[in-house]
């Protein structure tokens, strides 16, 4: 029996890994297009090794055996206790599932772990998710959110942030989640239900902040993370309408992760996104030497900024 699904990458969230499951192999892509296929080992099987969390790295009894890369597969050395002829029924099995497959795969991970409001005990940003009552033990008693780094995903200070040495926006708002979360910050596990949305913030943390700055951090870093946050299951079509709107600043990225968007709620302006960024990737490269920056020290904008500018 083979189920595909789909889990959330946490923490901090980063977007969803697509997993197909059969008895003793699984296939997992971060894009929707390529695919690792890891090989479970009877030995393995027999010590529970299917119990293990699947959505984040190779897990320990997990072999990874073959690649599926724009339908090409590609099949590796494998270690010389396992029987090939095994393996490679493993290998057609999810790649004939794969052949006919749409992505994204239902959400599966339904075991959530929040940080609470330290005033009223309610949710207040997403820490962990699995997708079995079982694996929640594997996950440490943590009552730190952490934001993703500011190497990973750069959000712009202002100017006068910067003329104050403030710190990254990411590391800001972490902060501000710690601060609201109290002095001796309490976690909860929860099942999330159908009809239950209401009970939980919709993009993974609260976003109803007293505070001016406070609110302001973390709609920048909302905005900021909106092309990762449409991989989400279960949007309301304002939340997916608001996050479509912020995403139209990053392109490349939109387009990147498209294949494992749910739903669109508008089309059109979602293919003028992705014509935006098909054209500025396959537009002619500027050769013409540039001026040599005017403060000393500074240094030209690197390939990773460059291709957020707007």
């Amino acid at each position: 029996m083979i189920r595909a699904y789909s889990q959330r990458l946490l923490p901090p969230y980063s977007g969803v890994v697509q997993i197909v499951d059969a008895d003793s192999a699984r296939a997992q892509s971060f894009d929707g297009v390529n695919w690792e296929i890891h090989y479970l080992s009877g030995a393995d099987r027999a010590r529970g090794g299917r119990n293990r969390d699947p959505g984040f790295a190779l897990d320990r009894g997990y072999y990874n055996v073959a690649s599926l890369r724009n339908g090409v597969l590609k099949t590796f050395i494998l270690p010389a206790f396992l029987n090939p002829a095994e393996v490679g029924e493993c290998i057609a099995e999810l790649v004939e599932f794969l052949a006919s497959a749409k992505v994204p795969f239902p959400a599966a991970d339904l075991f959530e772990f929040w940080l609470l409001d330290g005033a009223d005990g309610s949710p207040l940003a997403l820490m962990f998710a699995c997708c079995a009552e079982s694996q929640m033990a594997n996950f440490p008693p943590h009552t730190e959110w952490t934001a993703m780094p500011h190497s990973k995903m750069k959000i712009a200070n202002t100017e006068g942030e910067d003329a104050r040495g403030e710190p990254p926006v990411n590391h800001r708002f972490q902060r501000a989640v710690a601060r609201r979360a109290g002095g001796r910050p309490r976690g909860a596990w929860f099942r999330r239900e159908s009809g239950d949305a209401q009970s939980f913030p919709e993009l993974l943390f609260r976003e109803d902040w007293s505070d001016p700055a406070d609110h302001d951090l973390c709609q920048r870093y909302l905005t900021r993370k909106a092309p990762r946050l449409l991989m989400l299951h279960g949007l309301s079509t304002e939340g997916r309408d608001r996050l479509e709107e912020a995403a139209k600043a990053y392109v490349f990225e939109v387009d990147d992760y498209f294949p494992l968007y749910p739903a669109v709620v508008d089309p059109t302006r979602m293919t003028a996104i992705r014509v935006e960024a098909r054209l500025r990737r396959n537009a002619p490269m500027d050769t013409t030497p540039t001026r040599k920056p005017e403060r000393e020290g500074s240094a030209p904008l690197s390939k990773d900024q460059r291709i957020f500018e707007t």
